[in-house]
């Protein structure tokens, strides 16, 4: 066992067991269990608190149709694991399928667009993505995430300056919007080349494809989401067909790569590959580090510690991806009949792996409602994916939000959620989850 924010010994939580980073309970052992027929997974009680629905579900229906949605809600680990790493049976091609049926209005906008993903990297059972991960790969290994720690601290900094202005200025900041939106978006534009381009405007483009393709957005609104998504693909498109790209910028190494026929990558397949990585290297990244920033101050004790003991930021991460990923499901669908979890199912079942859920699983982690940096087996998540598919990101994502909670801890040192003020609206996607505030006020210096 180990302690809550230490080394080996006795475990000994630092605060209550049921706190929650957005307000609500975690969930526990004693959680009673919840009607499924009223699960509702973009109502407000989900949303705001899904741990006893996700406790529910392990016990009760461990592989359970829903009915408004018709996916099969997976959500145990082994389970998870197993779908998560037999990828011929289990096949990812509804990946990247909107959740919401598009509307004729926005289907033509995205059309006049040009918008078409072919499948590239989590939507793709070909031949061509073992190729093309390795492209990515490269991109974002050991030794660049390693290269890229000074221009995080330095992107870090810059942007604490600006929150501790707003904090001098107007007594109160909010470090969602401030800070961990906008720091792996200036990040990934420097790594990867990316310039010409203002980083508002790339959050925006991001946010809007992740609200499209996995919320429940009215007719109206997806018409709004489906104009910026139409901007977000010509400019990929302009960006992948700029034949002035260096070869060693990511693009380049793109534009490069041959397919297992010999052809160079299409436009189509190379503009797939750069939508995924763009927001899944900006946007689900910022959605961890606000979850990472919120519970950092909401733990007692623990934001002075992050400041002084080293590992112990990245101890605190690795936990929050356990148990809050900013990813919360992943999708799959059954190429052939098979049974899962004590259920038969048929070809062509789209199933929903409930990767939050499996990280509080109690077959795989003692008291996992509780947050216990250090514990031994935390690496053991799936909230990276596994297999062929695990995330090619992981190490950058874990740094740039290790990176940020203890740059934040030692620049702002009196730094606390603002007292009083009311819980932060939730991010309530499909598949992605993350609170979209972070009020916050200094001790007075």
């Amino acid at each position: 066992m180990t302690t809550a924010l230490g080394g080996p010994g006795p475990a000994s939580p630092t605060g209550p067991a049921d706190a929650c980073p957005y307000g609500g309970a975690t969930g526990s052992e004693s959680s009673p269990l919840l009607p499924l027929d009223r699960l509702d997974l973009f109502g407000e009680d989900f949303v705001r608190d899904p741990f006893p629905w996700l406790d529910t579900l392990r016990a009760e229906a461990p592989v359970h149709r829903d009915a408004t949605t018709g996916l099969w809600l997976v959500s145990r680990y082994e389970d998870v694991r197993r779908v998560l790493l037999d990828p011929e049976v289990f096949r990812p091609d509804n990946a990247q399928h909107a959740v919401t049926p598009l509307s004729v209005p926005a289907l033509r906008v995205l059309a006049r667009a040009g918008f078409r993903l072919r499948p590239a990297l989590a939507n793709n059972a070909t031949g061509s993505h073992a190729g093309l991960r390795r492209v990515v790969t490269r991109f974002f290994n050991a030794r660049r995430v390693a290269a890229a720690v000074p221009v995080i601290e330095r992107v870090a900094g810059e942007l604490l300056d600006t929150v501790r202005a707003e904090l001098d200025e107007q007594g109160g900041s909010d470090l969602f919007g401030t800070f961990a939106h906008t720091l792996p978006c200036r990040v990934m534009m420097e790594l990867l080349g990316i310039d010409g381009l203002d980083p508002t405007t790339l959050v925006r483009w991001s946010d809007a494809s992740l609200e499209l393709f996995y919320g429940r957005p009215t007719p109206e609104r997806q018409l709004e989401l489906a104009v910026l998504v139409g901007e977000f693909h010509r400019w990929l498109t302009s960006v992948v067909t700029d034949r002035s790209a260096p070869p060693d910028s990511f693009v380049g190494a793109l534009a490069r790569h041959r397919l297992p026929d010999g052809e160079p990558v299409d436009v189509a397949t190379a503009v797939g590959a750069c939508f995924f990585v763009f927001i899944a290297g900006q946007s689900t990244t910022g959605q961890l580090i606000a979850t990472v920033l919120r519970g950092a101050l909401t733990e007692p004790g623990l934001w002075p510690r992050v400041a002084a003991e080293d590992g112990l930021a990245e101890a605190w991460v690795e936990e929050v991806l356990r148990r809050e990923p900013p990813v919360t499901t992943w999708r799959r669908v059954t190429a052939e009949p098979v049974d899962l979890g004590g259920v038969r199912l048929p070809a062509g079942a789209e199933l929903l792996l409930m990767l939050m859920g499996s990280g509080s699983d109690r077959e795989v982690f003692d008291a996992p409602d509780r947050m216990l940096p250090f514990r031994a087996d935390v690496r053991h998540h799936l909230s990276f994916g596994a297999g062929r598919h695990r995330c090619p990101g992981a190490s950058l994502a874990r740094t740039e939000a290790s990176v940020a909670l203890r740059a934040a801890a030692r620049r702002l040192p009196g730094l606390h959620l603002t007292p009083g003020a009311p819980p932060p609206p939730v991010l309530d996607l499909l598949s992605f989850r993350a609170p979209l505030a972070v009020r916050v006020s200094d001790a007075p210096r």
